[in-house]
């Protein structure tokens, strides 16, 4: 008996059919690869079968006018299959605070570090690389995929990253200190870290051995001793700032809203810390206090954006340095900082 060829090519033709309606949504699955032009940054996006300027506006929430603007292309001609779009990032589908959304990656050609990637998207957050990549260091190895920020849409799968700790309160756990200070292999701070971000408080002078245990809803308490007494009564790091603005005079003077956060440096050391977002780790800020022209040094030990409890703050600064400047206020206060 012949077989039926009608039926077979009818069966083939069906499985042909299946097969070509499956590619859009594996086009859509594809991790989006952020790029950067002269006009910021974007993503690239391959036309496929019966996509117009229309649907693929929909798919990363852009106006079709904007697309065919951005790649010089006239709106009422239609797109060709396979054809390149260049799919502009905008306040309107890209967003890189919080943590939900479609993900977008970038792809470093060669080793490089997290400071370089943040520079190169949009100075995004230090702080929020290492959250949403679960990262602890600051080398970023070649051909790696970071999570840079996420496109805004409803025709595209959208997750939550849920990173493994709060790595922006990871500023101050026990390790070596990796700097110029002598003797600096010997001596250990201690950082607040593994638990949820929550409120500073002020540890007394006489219990540094305490470790944090605070509720998120508690306040700090202020210091009720006095910080230890040195030779310039202005803490470790003066020597270092003086260095310091030899090679980059003072730039900055300016009057900032301060919180407190609790670590055991400082009360025998001298050694005075603070958390701020607009200088670099590392960094020897001279900060006073203008009710009574109070002084201390204190070093930058990392960003303060992307926690909660930081909001309403320009900087927070170690117990033991508010415990110098004689801060009575329990919650917020003013300051001015010089670097």
């Amino acid at each position: 008996m012949l077989p039926n060829i009608g039926g077979m090519k009818n069966l083939v033709f069906s499985f042909l059919l299946i097969v070509f309606s499956c590619l859009p949504g594996v086009a859509q699955k594809a991790d989006l690869l952020v790029k950067s032009g002269e006009k910021g940054l974007y993503l690239e996006h391959k036309v496929i079968p019966k996509e117009s300027f229309f649907s693929v506006g929909r798919l990363y929430n852009v106006h079709p006018k904007h697309i065919a603007a951005y790649n010089k292309l006239d709106l009422g001609k239609g797109l060709l299959i396979d054809q390149r779009l260049r799919i502009p990032l905008t306040d309107t589908n890209f967003t890189q605070k919080g943590n939900s959304g479609t993900p977008v990656y970038y792809k470093p050609a060669a080793a490089t570090s997290l400071a370089a990637v943040s520079k190169a998207n949009n100075q995004v957050p230090v702080s929020s690389l290492r959250a949403w990549n679960n990262l602890s260091g600051e080398e970023v190895k070649k051909d790696s995929k970071l999570v840079i920020g996420f496109l805004l849409s409803k025709e595209m799968p959208s997750v939550t990253l849920k990173p493994k700790q709060t790595v922006a309160t990871e500023l101050v756990k026990e390790e070596k200190i990796k700097d110029t200070e002598p003797g600096a292999g010997e001596k250990r701070i201690e950082k607040i870290a593994d638990k949820p971000a929550v409120q500073p408080a002020i540890q007394p002078a006489d219990k540094p051995e305490d470790k944090p245990v605070l509720k998120e809803e508690e306040k700090p308490v202020a210091p009720v001793v006095p910080a230890p007494v040195s030779a310039s009564g202005q803490g470790f790091f003066k020597t270092y700032f003086e260095q310091q603005v030899k090679k980059s005079p003072v730039s900055k003077d300016e009057t900032v809203t301060a919180g407190i956060f609790k670590t055991t440096s400082g009360w025998q050391d001298e050694k005075y810390y603070l958390l701020i977002d607009a200088a670099a780790p590392g960094t020897i800020i001279r900060i006073t206090n203008p009710s009574n022209n109070k002084t201390v040094y204190a070093k930058v030990l990392g960003e303060m954006n992307g926690i909660r409890q930081n909001e309403g703050y320009t900087i927070r600064i170690s117990n033991a340095a508010a415990a110098v400047l004689q801060i009575s206020d329990t919650d917020k206060f003013i300051l001015r900082i010089n670097y």
